[in-house]
């Protein structure tokens, strides 16, 4: 993740106020082997169907916020479960 440290300190998940941490490998790779089989859903409702460049996992929480373009995504409704659906 290209996020500065100092910058990521200070981010909060937008629904918990809990601080964020940056996805895993595998977490990343579990959930876009799901996305590609086409079994991921935003909290939003929304099909998720291209694969995930990063993300923002909130500490304790199993759902990721996407990073697009070095860009955190950090809207509730475009939050993806990590469990792939």
């Amino acid at each position: 993740m290209n996020l500065d440290a100092e910058f990521l300190s200070k981010l909060r998940c937008p629904r918990t106020h809990r601080p964020l941490r940056p996805i895993t490998a595998a977490e990343r790779s579990a959930l876009n082997d799901a996305i590609a089989g086409g079994r991921v859903q935003t909290v939003g409702g929304r099909v998720v169907d291209r694969p995930l460049e990063d993300g923002l996992v909130p500490d304790g929480e199993a759902f990721a916020y996407p990073v697009d373009g070095g860009i955190p995504i950090l809207l509730v409704d475009e939050a993806i479960p990590l469990t792939g659906s």
